[in-house]
């Protein structure tokens, strides 16, 4: 069975490089970005393909490319820097994604190092290790993972990065499918343990936006990324509340820009025009592109 696709413009490069002309930026900070070891990729790829329960609908890969291929696409659109985001869904593959992320970032000055963990014993012994070796970013899925983020076995991970202040991308929500431990609630009760957390809620807490942008408000470490969010995609089903737009404006400096590159239904350029669209000025957009994720990573 042949994979669904997705109709991508040739020209899209030079489309998204019109609209970073017209607000002034150089280029775009994606922070929510994956690149994995091949066989795992092709194993996420195949479960898309399948539209799986994690997804909830069909959804076609947009940029089904070799890894140099990925690489290339995310250059010529103009990505200065970006993530390479990596999640195990079960017990013993968390160090070992975290060497090949390393690996990974080493020879590309323009990928944050990234990291992950998982509840079992010594995830704390090795997120510190992975944070001294450079790890500059950690991924969680709670929906992949299927699991609780306040077991007491990622006490020591939540202690080692609130000391370390080292963001961390968290997947928490209940979009695009629920699973058993997803929803704010989780997420509410982590920050009430661990208040120093720099986390960075995945999807901008999807379908939970209102709640959200509650925890922005209310701890300084908490952003959101705009990963799926404002495009024809998401909000056919889970639209933002027009409502909260004032608070979106409000709170624009911990809002960063992601996409979830390669593994998007859509083209890029639909995710960048979901930001602009928005209206909230041109300074919001460009610190939402480009400007919040540099100072968050100190990498202006």
């Amino acid at each position: 069975m042949t994979p669904p696709s997705v109709s991508v413009p040739p020209d899209e490069p030079a489309q998204v490089r019109s609209r970073l002309d017209a607000l002034g930026l150089d280029g775009i900070f994606d922070v929510h970005t994956h690149f994995l070891p091949e066989r795992m990729l092709e194993k996420v790829w195949a479960y898309f393909d399948s539209a799986g329960p994690l997804t909830g609908r069909p959804w076609p890969i947009a940029y089904r490319h070799s890894e140099e291929g990925r690489l290339r696409a995310l250059r010529e659109l103009g990505v200065r820097h970006f993530s390479a985001l990596t999640y195990p869904h079960k017990p013993g593959m968390a160090a070992w994604l975290n060497e090949w992320g390393a690996e990974f970032a080493a020879d590309k000055p323009d990928c944050l190092h990234s990291a992950t963990f998982y509840p079992e014993p010594g995830a704390g012994d090795y997120v510190r290790e992975a944070v001294a070796a450079g790890a500059q970013i950690f991924k969680a899925h709670v929906q992949v993972g299927d699991y609780d983020p306040n077991s007491p076995l990622l006490d020591p991970v939540w202690e080692a990065l609130s000391e370390l202040r080292t963001p961390l991308v968290i997947h928490s929500g209940h979009g695009p499918a629920p699973g058993r431990f997803t929803g704010p609630e989780g997420l509410e009760t982590l920050l009430a343990r661990y208040p120093d957390l720099v986390l960075i809620v995945a999807h901008m807490g999807l379908p939970d936006y209102s709640r959200s942008l509650d925890l922005v408000e209310k701890y300084d470490g908490v952003h959101l990324d705009t990963t799926m969010a404002f495009t024809a995609f998401t909000e056919q089903n889970t639209p933002f509340p027009i409502e909260d737009l004032p608070r979106l404006r409000a709170l624009g400096d911990r809002i960063l820009f992601g996409s979830d590159f390669p593994n998007i239904p859509y083209p890029y350029l639909e995710a960048v025009d979901g930001v602009i669209g928005l209206g909230l000025g041109d300074e919001w957009t460009r610190g939402v592109l480009y400007g919040n994720a540099a100072r968050l990573f100190r990498l202006t």
